[in-house]
């Protein structure tokens, strides 16, 4: 029974540990459906292509929802509509400033989700607009407001005055379908 006790308690502390390091100053909410939009879809194929990460950010034309992406290793956008009843009815929330990275680390092959905006801008000077962008064949996100840079797949500083990692999301491949929230 103390054993168990015991286990239970490890399990509860350590959930408490992985969510303390989830960004909540910013709503984020997304979903994606990878069967609605099967492969070429640059986004459906990251999601089982460890190294591969995605800059998304979405935007509303003449009544349709569109996702931009922007894939990590060679800078390649794409425009995917998101014009199904499903995806018309869902809200999307992009963090700070309307985007969102997303991919699967090629360390572990974990699926993780970042703020697309600089971690230590946002925290040191306050507004939104800091972007990161793609550098060195899109190993790493470059800061040119402070001149930091982080490592893609673990989301540590690699570069520049010290400071935080990126600031993370909660990601799933629940049943096929990617969310992202906070």
């Amino acid at each position: 029974m103390k054993r168990c006790l015991t286990l239970l308690l490890c399990t509860l502390l350590m959930a408490c540990v992985g969510d303390e390091n989830i960004y909540r100053e910013y709503e984020c909410r997304f979903v994606f459906d990878p069967t609605l939009h099967p492969l070429p879809c640059q986004l459906t194929a990251m999601l089982s292509t460890p190294g591969q990460f995605m800059k998304i950010e979405t935007s509303v034309q003449q009544g349709v929802r569109h996702l931009k992406t922007t894939r990590n290793f060679d800078g390649a956008t794409e425009d995917i509509r998101l014009n199904t009843e499903r995806e018309s009815r869902q809200t999307y929330a992009l963090g700070a400033n309307n985007c969102i990275i997303v991919g699967v680390s090629s360390y572990d092959n974990i699926l993780v989700a970042y703020e697309g905006q600089c971690a230590n801008c946002l925290k040191e000077l306050g507004g939104r607009n800091y972007p990161l962008t793609w550098q060195n064949s899109g190993l790493y996100l470059h800061c040119s407001k402070c001149n930091r840079t982080y490592n893609v797949n673990n989301g540590v500083l690699a570069e520049g005055n010290a400071g935080i990692a990126l600031y993370r999301y909660k990601v799933s491949l629940d049943g096929g379908i990617l969310r992202v929230w906070n």
